[in-house]
């Protein structure tokens, strides 16, 4: 097998960027395509939480714990402080009205002082860590630069093929050819592919930033209700640079055509913060500094898209993460790099991604 000389990736999002930067590693040429920026959809406003063993009952056990190792080895490669930490994490029960019975299960931090009750340790420094997503995205990129991959900002229409091959995309019109391609976009992986893949779904979520520097290094899931009766599970993860991050809120309005249509419902941002400040009295007075939305890439069997797009040699995909992307982007991004220039992956076992699984 012959190694490709020049590789499109389509997509600047965690998983786009991993590929990118594996396969730079590797000696390709690389360009990136993207529509607006570096982490402009939900890489750009995830949580960056990561665990060994959380995914140790399905079939995404291996790629996240070959995964968790890899964060931990990119966190000294690439010179660059984007947050990675580890932490400890609990589990809570809080109610928006009221308090639930019973005290703390196991030992409450001093922090955890509002009406919460700690239920469960999920997690310890050994099994659980976190990122800020937007920096490590960006970290990827400018790491796969300087080792001469090129960013292009312009919107994918469409795969370019030449007898049953892959010979390039177009962008804006353009053709931009290469000698492999790899669709990386997200939930919007699915308006360049076609039909040729099993269905890619955006979810969309909400999420807020607080303003609360003092809070410790430790990430928390809630079992909330709300005054109505609705039951929603916030996760609330404090980031070194001062910010705590508050997600939770799923919301089924369809895809819009790109990243810079995502619009963001302030009501559903403001039940999130009222439930983080259920559980603490500094996030009860912590100030909002940021409402956001966006859509993950979700496929009906719950399982990523990674490997060769079928019937179109020289295409590759790798989307569909769901929750996980932040995680799994790395040995994503590897195993794929594997498979384009050595024409299998090493890192990982994909035939459990394999795009031309049953749809």
């Amino acid at each position: 097998m012959t190694p490709p000389r020049h590789v499109v990736v389509c997509g600047a999002g965690v998983v786009g960027a991993s590929v990118a930067y594996f396969l730079a590693r590797r000696g390709v040429a690389v360009t990136v395509v993207e529509r607006a920026g570096v982490a402009c959809a939900a890489s750009g406003k995830s949580g960056g939480f990561l665990a060994l063993d959380w995914c140790d009952d399905s079939a995404l056990g291996p790629l996240a714990r070959a995964s968790f190792a890899l964060h931990a080895e990119l966190a000294k490669q690439l010179g660059v402080d984007y947050g990675y930490r580890r932490v400890d994490t609990l589990m809570l029960a809080a109610r928006e009205q009221g308090t639930v019975r019973g005290g703390h299960r196991v030992p409450a931090p001093p922090w955890l002082d509002g009406a919460g009750v700690v239920t469960a340790a999920l997690g310890s420094t050994e099994t659980t860590a976190q990122i800020h997503p937007q920096r490590f995205t960006e970290a990827l990129i400018a790491a796969a630069q300087a080792r001469g991959a090129t960013l292009r900002i312009g919107v994918v229409d469409d795969l370019m093929r030449r007898d049953g091959a892959a010979r390039g995309v177009s962008v804006d019109g353009e053709t931009l050819e290469a000698d492999a391609i790899v669709l990386a976009l997200g939930p919007w992986t699915s308006r360049v592919a076609g039909r040729r893949l099993p269905r890619v779904r955006g979810l969309k979520g909400y999420s807020v930033t607080l303003a609360a520097p003092s809070v410790p290094a430790q990430a928390l899931f809630v079992d909330y209700r709300t005054a109505e009766g609705c039951l929603l599970e916030p996760e609330i993860f404090p980031r070194p640079d001062g910010d705590v991050y508050v997600c939770g809120m799923a919301d089924p309005q369809p895809l819009p055509e790109g990243p810079e249509g995502v619009e963001v419902d302030a009501a559903a941002c403001d039940v999130l913060a009222r439930a983080a400040g259920r559980v603490s009295t500094a996030l009860a007075t912590a100030p909002i500094t940021r409402r956001q939305a966006c859509y993950r890439p979700v496929t009906d069997d719950g399982l990523p898209l990674i490997g060769r797009i079928p019937g179109v040699a020289g295409a590759y995909v790798a989307t569909g993460h769901g929750p996980w992307g932040m995680l799994n982007a790395p040995a994503t991004g590897l195993a794929l790099a594997e498979l384009i220039v050595d024409g299998a992956a090493s890192t990982v076992d994909l035939r459990a991604f394999d795009p031309a699984r049953r749809r």
